[in-house]
Protein backbone atom coordinates (compact mmCIF):
# COMPACT_ATOMS: atom_id res chain seq x y z
CA UNK A 1 0.00 0.00 0.00
CA UNK A 2 1.17 3.28 -0.75
CA UNK A 3 -0.52 5.35 2.16
CA UNK A 4 -2.10 3.18 4.60
CA UNK A 5 0.58 2.25 7.08
CA UNK A 6 -0.16 -1.56 7.57
CA UNK A 7 2.80 -1.76 10.21
CA UNK A 8 2.16 1.69 11.92
CA UNK A 9 4.34 2.27 15.54
CA UNK A 10 2.58 3.68 18.28
CA UNK A 11 5.07 4.15 20.71
CA UNK A 12 6.32 0.92 21.94
CA UNK A 13 3.67 -0.72 20.07
CA UNK A 14 4.37 -1.87 16.78
CA UNK A 15 2.10 -3.59 14.03
CA UNK A 16 -0.44 -1.01 14.34
CA UNK A 17 -2.95 -0.52 11.34
CA UNK A 18 -3.34 3.14 10.57
CA UNK A 19 -5.26 4.12 7.79
CA UNK A 20 -4.34 7.95 9.19
CA UNK A 21 -2.31 8.47 5.91
CA UNK A 22 -4.36 7.67 3.56
CA UNK A 23 -7.38 9.48 5.09
CA UNK A 24 -5.55 13.03 5.54
CA UNK A 25 -4.40 12.71 1.58
CA UNK A 26 -8.04 11.61 0.66
CA UNK A 27 -9.71 14.43 0.29
CA UNK A 28 -7.47 15.65 -2.80
CA UNK A 29 -7.28 12.43 -4.89
CA UNK A 30 -11.12 11.69 -4.41
CA UNK A 31 -11.91 14.39 -6.75
CA UNK A 32 -9.77 12.23 -9.25
CA UNK A 33 -11.64 9.09 -8.65
CA UNK A 34 -14.67 7.64 -10.17
CA UNK A 35 -18.07 8.80 -8.87
CA UNK A 36 -19.13 5.36 -7.39
CA UNK A 37 -15.01 4.51 -5.96
CA UNK A 38 -15.33 8.04 -4.80
CA UNK A 39 -18.38 7.48 -2.35
CA UNK A 40 -16.82 3.89 -1.18
CA UNK A 41 -13.44 5.16 -0.82
CA UNK A 42 -14.77 8.49 1.47
CA UNK A 43 -17.63 6.78 3.43
CA UNK A 44 -17.08 7.95 6.97
CA UNK A 45 -17.41 4.05 7.84
CA UNK A 46 -15.31 2.63 5.47
CA UNK A 47 -12.12 3.19 7.86
CA UNK A 48 -13.84 3.64 11.51
CA UNK A 49 -12.61 0.32 13.46
CA UNK A 50 -15.36 0.47 15.71
CA UNK A 51 -18.03 0.57 12.92
CA UNK A 52 -19.83 -2.02 11.57
CA UNK A 53 -18.87 -1.13 7.84
CA UNK A 54 -15.44 -0.96 8.00
CA UNK A 55 -13.97 -3.42 5.73
CA UNK A 56 -11.06 -4.83 8.08
CA UNK A 57 -11.24 -8.56 9.05
CA UNK A 58 -14.03 -9.69 6.22
CA UNK A 59 -13.07 -13.07 4.67
CA UNK A 60 -12.99 -13.29 0.58
CA UNK A 61 -15.61 -15.66 0.12
CA UNK A 62 -15.93 -15.48 -3.63
CA UNK A 63 -14.13 -13.66 -6.76
CA UNK A 64 -16.45 -13.96 -10.30
CA UNK A 65 -15.61 -12.45 -13.19
CA UNK A 66 -17.92 -11.12 -15.66
CA UNK A 67 -18.58 -10.09 -19.36
CA UNK A 68 -15.21 -12.09 -20.56
CA UNK A 69 -13.17 -10.71 -17.62
CA UNK A 70 -14.17 -6.85 -17.58
CA UNK A 71 -16.08 -7.07 -14.21
CA UNK A 72 -15.27 -8.91 -11.28
CA UNK A 73 -17.36 -9.17 -8.33
CA UNK A 74 -15.54 -9.86 -4.84
CA UNK A 75 -17.70 -11.20 -2.27
CA UNK A 76 -16.49 -10.43 1.32
CA UNK A 77 -18.00 -12.34 3.99
CA UNK A 78 -19.10 -10.43 7.29
CA UNK A 79 -17.37 -11.57 10.48
CA UNK A 80 -19.79 -11.87 13.11
CA UNK A 81 -17.83 -9.77 16.09
CA UNK A 82 -17.54 -6.95 13.91
CA UNK A 83 -20.33 -6.50 10.82
CA UNK A 84 -23.77 -7.15 10.02
CA UNK A 85 -23.59 -7.33 6.37
CA UNK A 86 -21.32 -9.20 3.81
CA UNK A 87 -20.14 -6.67 1.20
CA UNK A 88 -19.92 -7.36 -2.75
CA UNK A 89 -17.64 -4.79 -4.35
CA UNK A 90 -18.19 -5.06 -8.20
CA UNK A 91 -15.48 -3.94 -10.21
CA UNK A 92 -16.53 -2.50 -13.89
CA UNK A 93 -13.54 -2.20 -16.77
CA UNK A 94 -11.54 -4.17 -15.20
CA UNK A 95 -7.73 -4.04 -17.32
CA UNK A 96 -5.53 -5.28 -15.09
CA UNK A 97 -5.61 -7.86 -11.43
CA UNK A 98 -2.52 -9.11 -9.58
CA UNK A 99 -3.17 -11.06 -6.74
CA UNK A 100 0.04 -12.10 -4.61
CA UNK A 101 0.32 -14.35 -2.05
CA UNK A 102 3.47 -16.10 0.30
CA UNK A 103 2.31 -19.40 -1.53
CA UNK A 104 2.63 -19.84 -4.85
CA UNK A 105 0.87 -20.30 -7.09
CA UNK A 106 -0.98 -16.83 -5.92
CA UNK A 107 -5.00 -17.75 -5.78
CA UNK A 108 -8.10 -15.88 -4.39
CA UNK A 109 -7.73 -19.04 -2.48
CA UNK A 110 -4.58 -18.56 -0.57
CA UNK A 111 -6.12 -15.13 0.38
CA UNK A 112 -7.31 -15.05 4.16
CA UNK A 113 -8.71 -12.28 6.32
CA UNK A 114 -9.24 -8.63 4.53
CA UNK A 115 -6.97 -6.11 6.81
CA UNK A 116 -7.70 -3.05 5.27
CA UNK A 117 -7.56 -1.13 1.60
CA UNK A 118 -6.89 1.78 -0.54
CA UNK A 119 -8.46 3.12 -3.47
CA UNK A 120 -6.59 5.53 -5.55
CA UNK A 121 -6.91 7.44 -9.18
CA UNK A 122 -5.67 6.16 -12.23
CA UNK A 123 -5.59 7.01 -16.04
CA UNK A 124 -8.07 4.75 -16.34
CA UNK A 125 -10.03 5.10 -13.61
CA UNK A 126 -8.88 4.19 -9.92
CA UNK A 127 -6.85 0.96 -8.70
CA UNK A 128 -7.92 -0.83 -5.37
CA UNK A 129 -5.52 -2.50 -3.81
CA UNK A 130 -6.34 -4.52 -1.26
CA UNK A 131 -4.08 -6.16 1.91
CA UNK A 132 -5.40 -9.41 3.22
CA UNK A 133 -3.52 -11.88 5.74
CA UNK A 134 -1.57 -13.13 4.12
CA UNK A 135 -1.26 -11.04 0.42
CA UNK A 136 -2.91 -8.83 -1.55
CA UNK A 137 -5.18 -7.83 -4.92
CA UNK A 138 -4.79 -4.82 -6.78
CA UNK A 139 -7.85 -4.71 -9.33
CA UNK A 140 -7.39 -1.63 -12.20
CA UNK A 141 -10.55 -0.56 -13.22
CA UNK A 142 -13.20 1.88 -14.69
CA UNK A 143 -14.89 2.21 -11.21
CA UNK A 144 -15.63 0.49 -7.70
CA UNK A 145 -19.50 -0.02 -6.84
CA UNK A 146 -20.00 -1.46 -3.23
CA UNK A 147 -23.17 -2.96 -1.60
CA UNK A 148 -23.86 -3.85 1.29
CA UNK A 149 -26.07 -7.03 1.82
CA UNK A 150 -27.50 -8.38 4.89
CA UNK A 151 -26.06 -11.16 6.82
CA UNK A 152 -26.95 -13.53 9.50
CA UNK A 153 -24.89 -13.53 12.32
CA UNK A 154 -26.19 -16.29 14.77
CA UNK A 155 -22.58 -15.76 17.18
CA UNK A 156 -23.32 -11.68 17.35
CA UNK A 157 -26.85 -11.63 17.86
CA UNK A 158 -27.53 -14.46 19.96
CA UNK A 159 -29.27 -16.89 17.78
Amino acid sequence: MKYVDLDARVGELTGVLDPGPYLELLPAPSTNLPPAARAFATDPSHYDFAGRRCVKDMTLHQAIFFQKGQALDLRLRHNCWRHEEDLVIRHAGVTAVRISTPNEPSTWANLGTLILDEILPHDQGCTHEMAFRPGSVIVTCNDITATWVAAHCPAAHGG
